[in-house]
Order: C-alpha cells, then sequence, then structure tokens
C-alpha cells in the first residue's frame, strides 16, 4: 500500500515476504500547518492484529486532526489521540484473553517543531539535513525484546510518552514499524541510506521498505515519511 499527501508527506506499507497477512497499518493527514502520521502494528499473538492496527490509526488521526484545528498543543493531541485510539482497540476485545492488540506511534509536523508519541516498539526518528539523526522514541521493551506496554483490552492501563523536537534545518520525519527497524536500527544508518537531502518522500518510504524486503522481508514492513521545514529563526 502507498499513500501521499501533498509532496510533503508519504506512507508504504508492504506484508513481507513471509507473512500472509499484513498486520501494519497507516494512515497520513494534513491541517493547516500541520502533517499528522500514525503507524501501528499489529500484535502477532493476539487475535485478529491487523483489526486493531487498522481501528488505532484510524480513531488516532482523526482525533489529531480535530484537536490540532482547535489550536490544541501538538503534545496534549497526541497524549488524547494515543488514549482514544486505546480505547478502541480494547473495544474490539470479545473477552480478556483473546483481545486485539497493536503498538502505536504518532507524529505531527509543522515550521513550529514536531513531536511524536508511542506504546510500544513502532519507532519516530528525526532525519535532518545536516547533523546527527536523532531517535525521538523509546521501545517500550523487556527482556528478550518483550513488549512491555501496546493498545489492547489486556494491556493494563498504559499512557504514551511524548517528545518534542524544534530543528532549526529541514529534514524528514520518519515513524516505522519494527519490520524496518530491525534492519536499519540507527539513525546514521537511514540517512546513508537515503542521503542528506533525500528524493521525494515517496521515493523515500519506497527506498526503506525495499531495504527491509532485500534484508529477508521477516515481518510487516511499514515507513511513513514527512518533510519539514522549520520556520526562520525569530519568526
Amino acid at each position: 500500500m502507498e499513500i501521499t499527501v501533498g509532496a510533503d508527506a508519504a506512507g508504504v506499507s508492504d506484508r513481507g515476504r513471509r507473512r500472509e497477512v499484513n498486520a501494519d497499518a497507516l494512515t497520513l493527514a494534513a491541517t493547516g500547518l500541520w502533517t499528522v502520521g500514525v503507524v501501528c502494528d499489529g500484535v502477532s499473538l493476539s487475535p485478529r492484529p491487523e483489526r486493531a492496527a487498522r481501528v488505532a490509526v484510524k480513531v488516532a488521526a482523526a482525533a489529531l486532526i480535530a484537536r490540532l484545528r482547535e489550536g490544541q498543543l501538538p503534545e496534549v493531541a497526541l497524549a488524547e489521540a494515543a488514549g482514544r485510539a486505546g480505547r478502541a482497540v480494547s473495544a474490539l476485545a470479545a473477552v480478556r484473553d483473546g483481545a486485539p492488540a497493536c503498538t502505536f506511534v504518532a507524529g505531527v509536523a509543522g515550521p513550529e517543531g514536531i513531536w511524536s508519541a508511542w506504546i510500544g516498539d513502532s519507532r519516530a526518528y528525526w532525519l535532518p539535513g545536516e547533523g546527527p539523526g536523532l531517535l525521538m522514541s523509546e521501545d517500550d521493551t523487556g527482556d528478550h525484546d518483550a513488549l512491555t506496554a501496546w493498545l489492547g483490552a489486556d494491556a493494563g492501563p498504559v499512557t504514551a510518552r511524548v517528545r518534542g523536537h524544534r530543528p532549526r534545518v529541514p529534514g524528514r520525519l520518519l515513524l516505522c514499524t519494527d519490520g524496518l527497524w530491525r534492519h536499519l536500527p540507527d539513525a546514521a544508518g537511514l540517512l546513508r541510506l537515503l542521503g542528506r537531502q533525500g528524493r521525494n518522500v515517496l521515493a523515500d518510504a519506497r527506498a526503506l521498505v525495499s531495504r527491509a524486503l532485500d534484508a529477508g522481508g521477516e515481518d510487516n514492513v511499514t515507513a511513513a515519511v514527512i518533510r519539514v521545514v522549520p520556520a526562520p529563526l525569530g519568526n
């Protein structure tokens, strides 16, 4: 699946080479000066993981757009969107022990900065045109990389962590699932693949997914890329 929002945001999702179903989901949208993206990865050991991921991205994106249009701060809008997505996924459970589940990462980008929120091990990266890249998220994992937080009725109380960054140079905000970052885990490697200035955002997303597929494609792979141009200093 490929989606684009104008010339500044694009996403690609592929089921990979060894999975019969793509349990990843993504959406991108724009409102005013803001561009938002949401990426979710269905937890494979849960029932209907693809349903959990699709519901989460739809609910979160709608909440983000609504709150940003109302003038809400991006970090507040992200926290509320994650909470709404979590409640929507929890409502899918027929019984507590058979609860659909997914991880969650969302991003908001605009001239004033970039913000990300996450639950689980889907990630957000800042990839600048100059200087070192930045992993904006921190995996919710424990021993043997086991998830310690996710969306779903069996997850217990979870709250998204939110991080912001105010870049001084243009660059790209990347949201992705572990099917991508396990092959390209650090920002430096991502920048080497894409180049500092990049191509268009759809070409970037395609290149990222293709690298994961070439490396084996054991899992579903999803990448969403948002171009960011910061406001001039003093504005």
